[in-house]
């Protein structure tokens, strides 16, 4: 209590000043309506930026929170769209063996629709991954076409998976030939452009013109006759004055392969088997 008092009898002067100030609003603003409309206007100009700052505070102090929902309906949500795409990329594969037309000149061959799942085209040795492996008949050797002509030819089969060299790719070479001719010459990339390839070894008597259809030889155990390939986009001389090289559009739009086809030769091991016992006779 004596505390009290000294505290009191020590700030005297400033309560007094305190109480006197009081006094004086309240007369001020209770009798004066101009001075009464201003304090409440000032009051509730501070009232706004008070509760502004609260409210900036309470928000802060939920972000965490709020965070970590928005973290968890995102997965939830990602993991839906994985389950979607999974469901659209199946009927694709069904709706694919429709797409990708079949032709009379593949009566001994079988196919299996398969996805692009990595592709490469800046590259010198260009390979193409697809969804397909062994578990599925895919097998090394085997041929890819898209609905717009030949792609590759599978080199290396997993259980699930499977890579194929890319027609982009100098490694591969085919047998094709001109439409209407039976003339052949061997298909090259020439790392220069992913929209054309090079048809070497032309004889010169051959007759073709730009716009010509190029198509697969079949004289190989891999693709049959007829497949297409590309149209002749230019010819040239080569060293050897009996022969052309042309220069080919190729067909498929290698920057945008989607669903493929891996083609299967039930007459592939005997073909190649008899024509290994010819050479060593």
């Amino acid at each position: 209590m004596r505390n009290l008092i000294n505290f009191l009898l020590k700030h005297s002067s400033w309560i007094v000043f305190i109480i006197y100030a009081v006094l004086c609003c309240l007369l001020l603003f209770g009798r004066n309506p101009y001075q009464r409309s201003v304090y409440f206007s000032s009051a509730n100009r501070v009232a706004v930026v008070v509760y502004d700052l609260q409210s900036e505070v309470t928000n802060y102090l939920g972000l965490r929170k709020a965070n970590r929902e928005l973290q968890l309906r995102n997965g939830e949500l990602e993991m839906e769209v994985i389950n979607l795409k999974a469901q659209l990329n199946s009927y694709r594969a069904a709706a694919g063996a429709d797409t990708i037309p079949f032709d009379s000149v593949l009566h001994d061959y079988d196919f299996v629709v398969a996805r692009v799942v990595n592709n490469s085209v800046a590259q010198i040795n260009n390979y193409i991954t697809i969804d397909k492996g062994r578990a599925e008949g895919v097998a090394q050797g085997m041929g890819v076409v898209d609905q717009n002509g030949v792609v590759g030819i599978i080199n290396v089969v997993g259980e699930h998976h499977a890579v194929a060299i890319s027609v982009l790719n100098p490694k591969l070479r085919l047998s094709c030939k001109v439409k209407g001719s039976d003339y052949f010459g061997s298909l090259v990339w020439d790392a220069v452009d992913p929209h054309y390839a090079v048809l070497e070894e032309m004889p010169r008597h051959v007759e073709f013109a730009p716009g010509d259809t190029i198509i697969t030889s079949g004289y190989s155990s891999v693709f049959p006759e007829g497949l297409m390939v590309g149209v002749v986009s230019d010819y040239k001389k080569q060293r050897d004055d009996n022969f052309y090289a042309l220069r080919v559009a190729l067909s498929p739009d290698f920057g945008c392969l989607g669903f493929v086809r891996i083609i299967s030769n039930s007459q592939k091991e005997e073909q190649e088997r008899l024509e290994k016992e010819a050479r060593y006779e």
